[in-house]
């Protein structure tokens, strides 16, 4: 179940991702091409790179429901809603929980400002999307089975910190990003792959 989830998992560059499942699932729409439209698109913070009103409206269609934070979410229109972090919300048959997202040695993205990181549960399988964050000590309470994490450093955390988390959050699958766009290469996806050879599972997806 894991390995199909995987397969339906597109990676747009940066901290962007779609899910081509049940449902049409896109997170932080940056710098993307159109795409087929969403039913769900869910932003984590209102950075411009993370909550791009131009992205999101190559995918927005009638339909689609906006989850996001309280200020990225004046920045958005149509059917958007508010989440904080520790709230549920279901959207059919997706369950979505906000977490926390923040910096811990840096102030690039506080703690107070409640931004967000996402646990999405469709067909079975929770997948976690971090945000931009450090390695928090609210990630060790998290039960998820894809996890995708930043490894760039400077506004997150660095590939190291990123397998610290990893072996903390243990999924059966990680997936890095926040590489390649703004800052980091794909040596810090290499890097975090390396050092975790032999205890978790890392998948680099190729940028579509």
């Amino acid at each position: 179940m894991i390995e199909e989830m995987a397969q339906k998992m597109v990676w747009l560059g940066h901290d962007a991702f779609r899910i081509d499942a049940e449902k049409t699932i896109y997170f932080d729409p940056y710098d993307i091409s159109p795409g087929p439209k969403a039913d769900l698109i869910l932003v984590s913070h209102e950075h411009f790179d993370h909550c791009s009103p131009d992205d999101v409206s190559k995918i927005q269609g009638p339909g689609t429901v906006i989850i996001t934070d309280k200020t990225s979410a004046e920045k958005l229109t149509g059917d958007v809603r508010i989440m904080a972090p520790g709230e549920t919300m279901s959207i059919g048959e997706v369950n979505i929980e906000a977490v926390p997202s923040y910096n811990r040695d840096k102030d690039f993205h506080p703690k107070h400002k409640a931004w967000l990181g996402f646990v999405v549960e469709i067909d079975g399988v929770r997948i976690y999307h971090a945000g931009d964050t450090d390695f928090i000590p609210e990630m060790k309470e998290l039960k998820v089975d894809i996890a995708l994490l930043p490894v760039s450093g400077t506004y997150v955390m660095t590939a190291e910190q990123a397998v610290e988390a990893a072996q903390a959050i243990r999924p059966k699958l990680a997936i890095p990003m926040h590489y390649g766009t703004i800052v980091g290469d794909e040596k810090d996806a290499l890097a975090f792959k390396e050092s975790l050879k032999g205890k978790i599972d890392v998948l680099i997806l190729p940028k579509a």
